[in-house]
């Protein structure tokens, strides 16, 4: 696969289609009236000197920059020097500024032209000039290491787990070898759909979490198998028929709520949730293929660790984080690679024997030994205030959801080593911070004329919200009036919307004529409203998807609403924190957050989805445990016990490491991922720990056979999925040729 897809290339690019809206209006006005060097989304090229910029030798360097970038195709310019551009001249500060238009460009394209302005701007020399580059399109974004340290987070997390390192190594392994399929697969799909530059980071991500998760679960059941005497081929057969089952429908259930993201009807939204959804689809074979192959290949030796193995992951894991974390990677997980191999391969020479000594194992507890049996016991022992506790803090880290504000940051936002936010610091310095992202105002009403158009000019004048606008002009004798305006306020601001809303509903309409607000901080707006709207249809199909397939797997109907309603209160914490921090400004200098701001409008739908999934995921793991003991037993209390005690551990090693990787996206400077980040984290741990751990077992022991209830005549009608596998077998029970039968 990734020979096909190294000849075939990628072809990522990012769709950011609009949905229809007034700025949308505006910029199809635009390009009508032959305006089609403006995709909405102006940038600034700030001038700075203490002498200010209109001398003679100033205007030198300056004015042959700016007609360089103006011969760029697709590229206009309004020049500080300019009869258009003199109110980009501040009058309290020597600093003016370029506003540079552009035709619409994917990501990677508006990257090669911030590179191309950039290198223009490096040849540009005067006595105290300085040069900064504001607006979206010189906003550099850049992933961090999340990958790797999630795989190296997995390494310690499993090690501690398992205290083995080949059972470490299986999942890890299986993941790696799954991402490597997955990335092909994405990179030739980039062909047949529009899928965003930041597809692989996305689904690398994603996919990397639940491969190393469902390998998890199936090799614990592989090693408990072997603890129970089980010979390793019948213990690989009977783990895949067991937990296998729960990895198929866990990831299907994955792939859904990923898919449910179509749902929103946006080109660079649908792309990303291919790409995600094929990374777990590959996981999820890769964990019932290649990984039981390489446990045949292990057999008994899955607990044998030798004194080489050892000392060998852990130098790699010592040596690869002081890489991370001294942007010195390729060096040091080299020779930290290196090492390893150097270590393990001198333990087959005789002098260094000793280092093939294998390590002591960890004995095994009996089941009721356990910390998570004896949880279990406390829980059900006292389920009423287990449960009323666990409500009570998640209803509490929730309540912040309640006055949420979609919106997207502003390049105030980005750290000040960006020439972005310098720029923006310059310009908020000069002209008011509004002057970051001015408004665009279109008409084309057929009644425009000179006196009407001045009606306009005098209610933008007299707006408390509009620090100034420009007179209305008109687009060449195509009948199109164009104003620009700067809000007192910045584009993040609250204030900003209103202002937004004001002129549409009340202070334009009142002038007479048909005008309409646009250009890029209104875009973020309409498109904040666009996703807001449809929230709820990706939310309720989800539910309404993930209800009836838990329905159908476990033949109850308390069980699967159960599921629901508390995957729901893990969303809802997650957002809540998430409002909090980003947009109340709680903690905000312990995340380094520069200012509060919205909440970007895209992390919402990706952290239902991608989150449902996963709380899905432990909530196959966990009660296909419980219902396959309670098939064996019938005996619920019993059931909830053990299904505990044996997924706890497993679920909790699973939580940490994906904890670990989107942990991993606060420690960067970009404030969209560190939301993102953050609200992942939060998610999941809330999740494995508090619904888990505290609201599962509670609620199960107090609907007791409840649980499992279902109408007969619903039962007849729905299809039968046999998720729990035929885990009847014992080590004494079990006869000799019951290898054969089920292989």
């Amino acid at each position: 696969l990734n020979v096909v897809g190294g000849a075939v290339g990628t072809n990522y690019h990012t769709d950011f289609n609009q949905p229809d809206s007034e700025s949308k209006q505006v910029l199809d006005a635009l390009a009508r009236a032959g305006n089609k060097s403006d995709s909405g989304f102006p940038a600034q090229i700030v001038f700075t000197a203490p002498q200010g910029i209109d001398t003679p030798a100033m205007k030198a360097a300056i004015e042959p920059f700016l007609a360089e970038v103006a011969k760029i195709s697709g590229v206009s310019v309004i020049s500080p020097y300019s009869p258009a551009g003199q109110s980009f001249n501040s009058k309290t500060e020597p600093i003016s500024f370029a506003q540079v238009s552009y035709s619409k460009r994917d990501q990677a394209q508006a990257v090669k032209l911030a590179d191309q302005i950039e290198k223009l701007g490096d040849q540009t020399h005067a006595d105290g000039l300085r040069i900064e580059y504001g607006g979206q399109l010189f906003s550099k974004f850049t992933l961090p290491s999340s990958e790797l340290l999630g795989v190296l987070a997995a390494i310690v997390i499993l090690l501690i787990a398992f205290g083995s390192v080949l059972a470490m190594g299986l999942p890890i392994g299986t993941a790696l070898f799954g991402l490597g399929v997955g990335m092909a697969i994405v990179g030739v799909g980039s062909h047949a759909t529009s899928m965003p530059e930041f597809s692989p980071q996305m689904a690398a991500m994603i996919g990397l979490g639940v491969g190393i998760d469902y390998a998890l679960f199936i090799v614990s059941r592989y090693r408990e198998n072997l603890h129970a005497g089980m010979e390793p081929e019948l213990a690989i057969a009977d783990s895949l028929d067991s937990s296998g089952r729960a990895v198929i429908f866990a990831g299907i259930t994955v792939v859904i709520a990923l898919l449910g993201l179509m749902i929103m009807n946006l080109a660079f939204v649908t792309g990303l949730a291919i790409a995600a959804a094929a990374g777990v689809l590959v996981m999820m074979l890769a964990s019932i293929t290649l990984l039981p192959a390489l446990l045949a290949f292990v057999g008994k030796r899955i607990d044998h660790t030798s004194r080489a193995a050892g000392a060998a992951v852990g130098l790699f894991v010592v040596l690869a984080f002081v890489g991370v974390f001294t942007d010195k990677l390729g060096m040091f997980a080299g020779l930290g690679a290196l090492l390893a191999v150097g270590l393990v391969g001198a333990s087959f020479v005789p002098a260094f024997r000793s280092l093939r000594t294998r390590l002591p194992e960890r004995r095994e507890k009996p089941r009721e030994e356990h910390f998570w049996f004896r949880w279990s016991r406390f829980i059900q022992h006292r389920p009423w205030p287990a449960l009323m506790v666990g409500v009570i803090v998640l209803l509490v880290l929730a309540i912040p959801l309640l006055s949420i504000r979609l919106g997207f940051s502003d390049t105030g936002n980005a750290p000040t080593s960006q020439t972005s936010r310098r720029a923006y610091d310059l310009i908020a310095d000069g002209f008011g911070p509004g002057a970051n992202g001015p408004l665009v105002i279109v008409s084309t009403d057929p009644k425009a004329s000179a006196a009407s158009v001045a009606g306009v000019n005098a209610a933008l004048a007299a707006d408390p919200g509009v620090a100034f606008a420009t007179p209305g002009s008109e687009i060449g004798q195509s009948g199109t009036w164009i104003w620009q305006v700067f809000p007192t306020s910045s584009p993040q601001d609250a204030a900003t919307v209103d202002l937004v809303h004001r002129l549409r509903d009340t202070t334009l309409p009142a002038t007479g004529l048909k005008v309409e607000v646009g250009g890029s901080t209104a875009a973020g707006i309409d498109f904040s409203a666009y996703i807001a709207s449809r929230l709820p249809l990706l939310i309720g199909a989800v539910l309404l998807l993930s209800f009836i397939l838990l329905m159908v797997v476990f033949r109850s109907v308390l069980v699967p609403l159960k599921a629901v309603i508390m995957n729901l209160f893990s969303v809802g914490a997650a957002y809540g924190v998430t409002v909090a921090i980003f947009q109340w400004g709680w903690a905000k200098d312990l995340f380094g957050i520069g200012k509060p701001g919205p909440v970007e409008a895209w992390a919402p739908m990706m952290l239902f989805a991608i989150v449902f999934g996963l709380s899905m995921d432990y909530e196959v793991f966990l009660l296909s445990r419980m219902k396959e003991e309670y098939d064996r037993t019938g005996d619920n209390a019993t059931a909830v016990a053990d299904g505990l005690a044996v997924t706890a551990r497993v679920i909790t090693a699973a939580a940490l490491i994906m904890v670990c990787v989107f942990s991993a996206f606060v420690l960067g400077d970009n404030r969209q991922l560190k939301l993102f980040g953050l609200g992942m984290a939060v998610a999941v741990l809330v999740d494995a720990t508090i619904v888990r751990m505290v609201l599962v077992p509670a609620t199960m022991e107090l609907l007791g056979n409840r649980n499992w209830w279902i109408p007969r005549w619903l039962d007849r009608l729905l299809p039968r999925i046999d998720v729990e596998g035929h885990h009847q077998i014992t080590a004494a029970s079990e006869p000799e040729d019951r290898t054969a039968e089920l292989v």
